[in-house]
């Protein structure tokens, strides 16, 4: 909890409405939350990452921590928006091959709520594997939103980000959630 306000880790992966995100964020704040952006690796090259930076005031943390680096403050929720079949896929078997999946796989252990956002062609989506996925996401205790719910309404250029902002966590006073440490 940073000044009263609940600490959201903010996974963006790389898909269409990460270029967008800067939105996310702002109505985010507008709903009390201070933000933390962890990107895939992928996502970060597609982000204006000093712009997101003065935005959220926190580093953007797109790679592991070094030990001289300090840790992001701690997460009172994570959401994974838009989070794509690659993502979906590894955090489901346990893959953490990025800093965006090591917060998204500690948060199992913490017991943090999450909400997975998932951006998915369609061809994707059919397959076998993703259904799997995001059942065992929802067993670990993640909220998934149908996919392509954030997705463009009507054939806009902009994105949904009331389903997002809906499944958060209600804010709670200080003191009230338990925080873990960041876990890159």
């Amino acid at each position: 909890m940073i000044s009263g306000r609940p600490m959201l880790h903010l996974v963006v992966c790389a898909a269409p409405p990460a270029a967008q995100v800067d939105e996310l964020i702002r109505h985010v704040h507008t709903d009390g939350w201070a933000v933390c952006l962890v990107p895939t690796p992928v996502a970060t090259t597609w982000l204006d990452v000093h712009a997101l930076e003065e935005l959220t005031g926190h580093p953007v943390r797109s790679r592991p921590r070094r030990p001289d680096e300090p840790r992001l403050p701690p997460a009172d929720a994570v959401v994974v928006v838009p989070a794509t079949f690659n993502t979906i896929n590894k955090c489901a078997a346990g893959i953490n091959d990025n800093a965006a999946l090591g917060v998204m796989n500690e948060t199992i252990g913490l017991g943090l709520p999450v909400v997975i956002a998932p951006y998915v062609k369609p061809t994707l989506a059919a397959h076998p594997a993703f259904a799997r996925a995001l059942r065992d996401l929802t067993t670990y205790g993640f909220t998934v939103l149908p996919t392509n719910a954030i997705g463009p309404p009507d054939g806009t250029t902009s994105f949904a980000w009331r389903p997002v902002l809906n499944s958060l966590p209600a804010r709670r006073p200080a003191g009230e959630i338990s925080a873990p440490e960041d876990p890159s």
